[in-house]
């Protein structure tokens, strides 16, 4: 994945304290090939911000200020078509986001999640996001729970967040409507103080389904991180409990 270093206006934001939102690009279109984003850019006019994001990468956060952004995708290494046009996307300082290039290449579209990256010190906080275009609502259970951890996750939604102890969990993924196991068992080692997503990918028909498991924050108490995407800095904390 090539990443254009884009410095600048932003990382002079973040040096004078301005409050930053934080965005990060997931792609998760199974028939996709590996595509171009750009941000405030129109294709063919300026370079890329991400360059050659494959299926199931997920690039670092970005940080940006205030404001309503345009995002355009393409193929890698091409100015057109333009499979994804999202316009006047609000972003708001201090708080994270995921966009996710979703569903398949036909009718690829973006999914905007809000990120609680809260730490808590003494759990593992996880959540589940269901990407998986031609699968029904799901069920994700652990074993020993008498129920789901996230119950009845459609595609394109996220299940929310829960709080378990750090430790090493058998999951499996079930339909909703009948219990019959789509994915699984997968050992799940989740770590105390860890921010972790869960992303079902892949296409249920072609039986190519997949959990991608992503560390989205990690303990920095008193630490100022700097976030980039593609060399596009921002200052950004964690917040604690």
């Amino acid at each position: 994945m090539k990443r254009t270093v884009m410095l600048g206006a932003v990382a002079a934001l973040a040096a004078a304290g301005t409050s930053l939102g934080a965005v990060r690009v997931f792609h998760a279109s199974p028939d996709a090939p590996a595509v171009d984003v750009y941000v405030n850019t129109m294709p063919g006019s300026g370079d890329p911000a991400i360059g050659g994001l494959a299926f199931e990468q997920i690039t670092d956060y970005i940080g940006l200020p205030t404001g309503t952004y345009d995002f355009q995708v393409t193929p890698a290494g091409a100015i057109d078509p333009i499979v994804i046009d999202a316009q006047d996307v609000m972003i708001d300082g201090d708080t994270d986001y995921t966009i996710a290039a979703g569903g398949f290449l036909s009718g690829i579209q973006p999914f905007i999640f809000e990120d609680d990256n809260t730490i808590d010190a003494d759990n593992a906080r996880v959540r589940f996001i269901h990407l998986s275009p031609d699968a029904p609502a799901v069920d994700v259970n652990v074993a020993g729970l008498s129920d789901p951890l996230f119950d009845g996750t459609e595609f394109g939604n996220s299940g929310g967040y829960a709080s378990v102890p750090g430790g090493t969990y058998t999951v499996d993924v079930t339909l909703d409507a009948d219990g019959s196991q789509v994915l699984g068992p997968l050992d799940l080692t989740l770590d105390a103080g860890k921010v972790y997503t869960v992303f079902a990918t892949g296409s249920a028909a072609a039986g190519t389904l997949n959990a991608v498991v992503v560390v989205d924050a990690i303990p920095a108490p008193g630490a100022l991180a700097l976030l980039g995407l593609a060399g596009l800095a921002g200052r950004r904390r964690r917040r604690s409990a």
